[in-house]
């Protein structure tokens, strides 16, 4: 039984891994929202702020697969490294035809040192793994992260009513 089982996670891999690659990624896609392609994904590409303490205004450059109402991005947001959201910039329509895009928001309450994160979402497939972080003192610079409150957040006001095209 031993060797059966060795056989087995020896060869597994090996069969598992063969065969057309593509036609196995397509028939495993799954619509589940947790698990985006990231072509499918908005990305924050760019962060500028001004303003003074307490009341800074961020402008955000925005690049996203937009399709129409169907698909677009629908809000940016700065929240803390905990998932606390600060500020969210409602997007009212899709930029099919303007990309990337940027959008300014503000006043938006935090001292210069405060880490912040600015991220987008999307009204079909959720929050990009894409983020800026950083501070209004040192800048800010493009990483990957997944908040544990995501799903909280995405349901948390103001939200979008409705795009208007």
């Amino acid at each position: 039984m031993k060797k059966f089982v060795l056989i087995c996670l020896i060869l597994f891999p090996v069969i598992a891994c063969s065969g057309d690659d593509k036609k196995d990624n397509e028939e495993n896609m799954t619509t589940d929202p947790e698990v985006v392609d990231i072509t499918e994904e908005a990305q924050v590409t760019n962060v500028t702020v001004q303003g003074e303490p307490g009341a800074y205004t961020f402008a955000v450059e925005i690049k996203s697969p937009d399709t129409g109402c169907d698909q677009y991005a629908d809000w940016w947001e700065v929240v803390t490294a905990e998932g606390t959201l600060i500020y969210r910039r409602i997007l009212a329509h899709s930029h099919v035809a303007e990309q990337p895009f940027t959008r300014s928001g503000g006043k938006i309450v935090i001292n210069p040192e405060d880490s912040v994160l600015v991220r987008v979402h999307m009204n079909n497939t959720g929050y990009a793994r894409n983020v800026f972080s950083g501070s209004v003192a040192k800048g800010f610079k493009a990483t990957e992260v997944q908040l544990e409150a995501d799903t909280t957040l995405a349901k948390t006001a103001p939200l979008p009513n409705g795009c208007g095209g």
